[in-house]
């Protein structure tokens, strides 16, 4: 991108301590409906507002096909995939995830711009190629669509709503006081 989005506070304190069975608590489930989507990330005092726009971090990376086996292939439990999903979209997701059981192989999670930070997510999103369950179910909701729209208006509004909501997530549980330790290395605890 080549330019600094927001200012990232500096002299954060880390835990001692990091384990891997506690890497993903508080992580919304891309299977995730709405209202599961907005009570995670009200739990931590975010808003429908960032919920939208820190999806739109989606616009970048690969996902796993098992995260999105049951959309395309058993969505209802009898067979068949999720009807909200774009059905050519789909089929060239099953091109690449062939085998259900497939947990290996990767896609794109936005698939004309993986690799760029830009609000092409919600592009997609409304073009039914969200590739998550739970991308798909922020268009479920009246208020969340709305800001969607917004989002996908303007590049610079993205960048820099996504800069505010992005802020307030790094202010999530900061340590303070004598909880944990200013690092000398940032790789080793002292």
């Amino acid at each position: 991108f080549g330019k600094q989005l927001w200012k990232v506070p500096t002299g954060r304190r880390d835990g001692i301590v990091s384990l891997a069975s506690e890497a993903l608590i508080g992580l919304p489930s891309p299977f995730s409906n709405f209202s599961a989507l907005k009570d995670n990330f009200a739990m931590s005092d975010l808003s429908v507002h960032d919920l939208v726009t820190l999806s739109g971090a989606h616009t970048i990376g690969v996902a796993h096909c098992g995260a999105i086996r049951k959309r395309l292939f058993n969505f209802t439990g009898a067979g068949g995939q999720d009807p909200s999903i774009d059905s050519e979209y789909a089929e060239s997701l099953k091109m690449k995830c062939k085998d259900p059981k497939d947990t290996t192989t990767t896609v794109d999670m936005d698939p004309d711009s993986f690799l760029t930070f830009d609000n092409h997510y919600y592009s997609s999103l409304k073009g039914q190629k969200g590739l998550f369950q739970s991308d798909a179910a922020l268009l479920t909701d009246k208020k969340a669509s709305k800001h969607v729209e917004e989002l996908l208006k303007s590049p610079k509004n993205f960048f820099d709503q996504f800069a505010v909501s992005v802020q307030k997530m790094g202010a999530i549980k900061v340590l303070t006081g004598d909880q944990g330790q200013i690092r000398k290395k940032c790789n080793v605890v002292n």
